[in-house]
């Protein structure tokens, strides 16, 4: 899936419980779990994006509404692109596209 910045959410740190004196297995086990969601979320946030890099043959997009308003990536095979058009294969032309929410358009 391509970037979407705006339809990311962050995930907000934990609140971490003061540590007993001693030992305390219960303690430990809760920390983890605290740790393991924290760390889950930022794996989904993380899941959601893709490397600036990245570049589609224009057939291989993943979908624009999937990917939702907002979201871009590169294609490599742009035929013809003007900016803000609706983006076609059949080219060379390497570009930026963003989604619209319905179809990946130049920029």
């Amino acid at each position: 899936m391509a970037i979407n910045l705006t339809a990311l959410i962050a995930p907000s740190a934990p609140n971490i419980p003061l540590a007993p004196e001693q030992y305390d297995r219960q303690y430990q086990d809760q920390l983890n779990n605290i740790h393991r969601l924290y760390f889950n979320q930022l794996d989904n946030v993380l899941k959601q994006t893709v490397l600036a890099s990245t570049v589609y043959a224009v057939a291989d997009l993943p979908s624009a509404v999937d990917s939702r308003k907002g979201a871009r990536t590169f294609v490599s095979d742009a035929l013809t692109p003007t900016f803000g058009s609706t983006v076609a294969a059949g080219g060379a032309v390497t570009v930026p596209v963003y989604s619209d929410g319905t179809n990946w358009k130049v920029g």
